[in-house]
Formats: structure tokens, sequence, C-alpha cells
């Protein structure tokens, strides 16, 4: 059996080799913690899916940062809070990200421009350690890129513009495991989806899934209770008005 390190978190499997895409250009140790998280992921977060759609060709680009530093509380991953009169995603917990842009080089410099952008992050605090293969959204028709990375100098973060981000939180990943944090997510179409209920937010849907996949990935996960779906009214509301939107591809 695993027993927690030094961060409070219990260790992941093994890394595997390393995927070509890791970056150690900067020099700049990490952690054992996210080395492992990493080497499980390899090249693709295994989000679980429950209502697949059609990963049809074409589609817009874009990348998100999931950005993993160590701060008072431990392991902790930057999320932000779109504003909640926005069109689309209103109120909604989220990676740092957006589209892609003709001068992105990448998709982690997609990421990383983006969360500049959003939240005033010092690119050069950052150190890239995996770009994996790309989420396809049907809804929106959106190929997402995961970009992992370690904070390795942490700069301040604000929400840049309050027109468009709420807030910004470093949330610790032990208050992620936490079981009772966690709630299976009633969706409209029937089925149960991971959410998480921390730092005054509820984080579901897109994120949801990528953090629920990521515990597992570390071996972080705790048993919580996947087996009682929750209604929460407001969200049920978004995911209902965003399926009645039109097909916009």
């Amino acid at each position: 059996m695993s027993t927690p390190d030094q961060t409070g978190l219990t260790p992941g499997p093994a890394p595997r080799r390393a995927p070509a895409n890791v970056s150690a250009a900067g020099g700049t140790p990490v952690p054992g913690w996210l080395a492992g998280l990493v080497g499980a992921v390899g090249a693709g977060i295994p989000v679980q899916v429950r209502q697949p759609g059609a990963n049809r060709p074409g589609g817009r680009q874009a990348a998100v940062l999931i950005l993993f530093g160590e701060g008072p509380d431990g392991p902790d991953v930057l999320l932000l809070k779109r504003a909640a009169d926005l069109r689309n995603h209103a109120g909604q917990p989220a990676f740092p990200g957006g589209s892609a842009d003709e001068t992105d080089v990448s998709r982690a410099a997609t990421a990383l421009r983006e969360a500049e952008e959003e939240v005033g992050l010092d690119p050069s605090g950052v150190e890239i350690l995996a770009t994996v293969s790309p989420l396809y959204l049907a809804a929106s028709h959106f190929h997402v890129t995961p970009v992992l990375a370690w904070w390795h100098t942490p700069s301040a973060v604000v929400a840049v513009d309050p027109a468009e981000t709420s807030s910004v939180a470093r949330v610790p990943v032990a208050e992620l495991a936490d079981p009772g944090n966690r709630i299976l997510l009633r969706h409209p179409a029937g089925f149960g989806s991971p959410a998480f209920r921390v730092r005054g937010m509820t984080v579901w849907g897109f994120t949801a899934g990528i953090l629920d996949a990521l515990l597992r990935a570390g071996g972080w996960e705790r048993p919580w209770d996947t087996a009682t779906p929750v209604d929460v009214p407001e969200i049920t509301a978004a995911i209902s008005k965003a399926m009645a939107l039109p097909e916009r591809w």
C-alpha cells in the first residue's frame, strides 16, 4: 500500500518512460509527485466520456493550461471562474486557456498566452512538462489540447478583466481528492458526471472531467459517492441552455 509523502499526497504509480514532449530545458527540478503524474498520463488524459460525440473533421483549435504548483496547503492547481454574464460558460470554473491564434507557435504557447491575458501569469515562472492529445468537445466543435506545466516560480495572479473572469484560485489537490468535496452531478441527459465543491466553486463539465482523470492517474483518488446523483439547479439550467443552442459548425 502506498503511503503519503511529504506533500501529503499518496504517490501515484511509478512513471513510465517520459513522453518525448516532456521538457527538461528549464532545468528546474520537478517534484516527484508531479513527475509521476506526467509519466502516468503519458500522451493522453483518460477522461471518462459518458455522452460521446462524433469527432468531426475541422473544428477550432484551443488549449488549456493545467498548472500545478506547491502552495501553503501543498500541491495545487490553478483555476479561474468565468464572469457571470458571459454569453458562453458564464460563471463556470475552468483552467486558463482559449482559442489558438495564428501567431501561436504551439498549443503550449496558446495556453501560456491565454493564461497571461486572463490572470496575469508570468510565463517565465512556468515549465511545460507535457502537451497531450487533444480532447474533442462536440457541443462547441473545439479540439482542446491540455498542457501540463510546473509552476516553479509562482507569480501573483488576478482576474485581469472582470468582464471575462470573476476570480482566480489556487486549489489544493488534497481538497479536490477529499470525498466530502466531490459529488456526482446529475446531467439533464440522465447520466452522472464528476464535480467538485471547492473554494466556493462548483467545478463541473470539461474541467471536472480532467481533474477527475488526473486524480486517478496520480493515484490520489479517494473513495467517494459515485452512486448518488446530485441535482444542482443552476448547473442543470446552464447545461440545458447550452444543449439547446444551434450547432455552429
